[in-house]
């Protein structure tokens, strides 16, 4: 798998309250497929994982949503955790961000809650999704197809429900963001015929 990323960019977008195993183990899945990871988060320092019960271990921001966009990277992922995604569709600028990277075309990996940012961001109409199954509702209102699988794949866009969906997740979201191009072939498609 090593090399098979190098030279790609990929955000994680989080705050406070992400869930730690679907930060720390993709992140680390990412890298060693040769992908430089940026933590993107509301404010500069260091943000808190949530560890079952209790607070986690933080990790350092790299830079804030404020201060960058889409263009700066291949790929976004998105970590679950309830708060998280909860406190992030509140920041304007987290939305937009999110946006930037359906706009451009650009593989995106959402995993538990953290499909609830693309609700937010209004990106999830007529594309099949998964999620945590409470999700479901919001999702399938906003006009996506939910379906309850450990991976779900559309397009560039790769969603989970869990903890335990995180290697089938790391592994799709690896392969979507080495391909890169379908997805942008697949929007021109989709252009045309409107």
């Amino acid at each position: 798998m090593t090399g098979k990323l190098d030279g790609k960019r990929v955000a994680i977008l989080a705050t406070d309250g992400f869930e730690q195993s679907e930060l720390l183990e993709p992140k680390r899945l990412l890298e060693e497929a040769g992908a430089k990871t940026t933590i993107v988060s509301l404010q500069e320092g260091e943000i808190k994982g949530w560890s079952e019960k209790n607070w986690g271990q933080s990790v350092k921001v790299d830079i804030t949503v404020a201060d960058c966009s889409a263009e700066g990277f291949d790929a976004l992922m998105l970590p679950g955790g309830v708060m998280n995604p909860d406190k992030l569709r509140l920041n304007e600028d987290a939305v937009a961000f999110v946006k930037g990277f359906f706009a451009a075309g650009k593989p995106v990996g959402a995993i538990c809650h953290g499909p609830w940012m693309l609700v937010e961001a209004d990106v999830v109409e007529g594309r099949k999704v998964t999620s945590w199954p409470s999700l479901q509702t919001d999702l399938r209102n906003a006009g996506a197809t939910w379906t309850d699988a450990e991976v779900v794949t559309d397009e560039g866009l790769v969603t989970s429900r869990k903890p335990a969906d995180i290697p089938a997740f790391a592994k799709k979201l690896i392969e979507e963001i080495a391909e890169g191009k379908h997805y942008a072939q697949a929007q021109s498609a989709r252009a045309a015929l409107h």
